[in-house]
């Protein structure tokens, strides 16, 4: 799956105009209102950023996993809420139907949240299940033909938007065989959401719990229509959506070291400008040769995805994805902190982005897995081999 180059160039194009003359000029505004103003929003669904990932057979724009990642590393040029509004559409939420859902599940549901008209939530996370994901407590239990499921979600991305979750909960016995992955309409009786969650970052993003009291659900929205494998399609799709998140993490870092040098050009000290300083020229260096080392890491890992067939695992493009999100995360906030740092004083006040995007990246060492679950997929994969 792919766009030929010459649509992808127009596209690409196309989106990078937009950041530039719709996107940047907004991130005061959404730094506010802690929200994406709706137009920009409608102007999102026409472009189609909402099925970027979806084949074009159903209704999305059908980008490989290397497109994607270039298309991601421009959207990560301004605030991260703006990729946010369609980011669990494109990724987490839409990619375990792709993946593993049945012909019908597909046909439904899919072509809506291309268009986004369905905003789909991932639904894993719980009070006592994060980065130990087989330890859903959420329980769906059988009852004829549809399921009763009771539990607490945290900290779901896009749950206040939502109109559907891709939701994990347990059907059989403990571990990792004994969970299912649903697809639950956000408007099903029993559903109720937290207040949002008030973030040290990354204004504009909504997060809240998803509580679910008895809550029924055909069997027939089990993903694939097998229940005990949803462990599996959580981690297939948390493959791609590492890769994602790198790409961000790259985008933000260019971000960063653009204002830094900008920033560096003009600020003068001693009667010159502190870019002429040979200390401030090392903190720009260092950050443009992390990202470099970042970037390659992405575009290498990309192709390796996109070569190995399509909708099943691979432990060692797994491990690979996982050295590429700790490495890119972990160096985006390494360029973050200098990009402060240059700055001095500046790079701690409001009125200047350095300070709002040191906050905004922290939380991409955290999600789709931290830095500590991939040091330990690495490690695991190296011992076994």
């Amino acid at each position: 799956m792919a766009l030929d180059d010459e649509s992808f160039s127009l596209l690409r194009a196309s989106v990078q105009r937009f950041i530039e003359e719709r996107l940047k000029p907004a991130e005061d505004t959404l730094e506010e209102l802690d929200d994406v103003p709706a137009e920009i929003v409608a102007d999102m669904k026409e472009m189609g950023l909402f099925g970027i990932s979806i084949p074009e057979e159903y209704g999305g724009i059908g980008l490989s996993m290397s497109q994607e990642c270039e298309v991601v590393y421009d959207l990560g040029h301004t605030a991260f809420a703006f990729r946010s509004v369609f980011g669990t559409n494109v990724g987490i939420g839409s990619q375990g139907i792709l993946m593993d859902g049945t012909e019908e599940q597909k046909q439904a549901y899919l072509p809506r949240i291309a268009s986004g008209d369905l905003i789909i939530s991932f639904a894993l996370t719980e009070p006592e299940a994060g980065s130990d994901a087989a330890s859903v407590q959420t329980r769906a239990v059988l009852e004829g033909d549809h399921y009763v499921i009771n539990g607490t979600k945290r900290f779901i991305t896009n749950a206040p938007r939502a109109g559907a979750f891709t939701l994990m909960a347990r059907t059989g016995d403990a571990g990792a065989s004994g969970i299912s992955s649903f697809i639950v309409p956000a408007d099903t009786p029993g559903i109720t959401l937290g207040k949002p969650d008030r973030k040290m970052g990354q204004r504009g993003t909504k997060t809240c719990d998803v509580v679910l009291e008895n809550v029924r659900v055909p069997a027939a929205n089990i993903i694939g229509g097998v229940p005990g494998v949803g462990f599996k399609t959580a981690m297939k799709v948390l493959d791609r959506g590492r890769l994602h998140i790198s790409a961000l993490a790259c985008g933000m870092a260019h971000r960063l070291i653009t204002d830094a040098v900008a920033y560096a050009r003009e600020r003068k000290q001693f009667g010159k400008p502190i870019g002429d300083f040979q200390l401030i020229q090392a903190m720009l260096a260092d950050s443009q040769a992390e990202l470099y080392a970042g970037m390659s890491m992405v575009r290498d890992c990309a192709q390796r995805y996109d070569a190995k067939a399509p909708g099943k695992a691979d432990p060692e493009v797994s491990m690979l994805a996982s050295c590429t999100k700790m490495f890119c995360t972990e160096m985006v906030g390494r360029v973050a902190d200098r990009a402060v740092q240059i700055h001095g004083g500046a790079g701690y006040i409001a009125e200047y982005k350095a300070e709002r995007f040191y906050r905004d990246v922290r939380l991409l060492r955290l999600y789709e897995g931290t830095t500590q679950i991939q040091q330990l997929i690495i490690a695991k994969q190296l011992l076994r081999d």
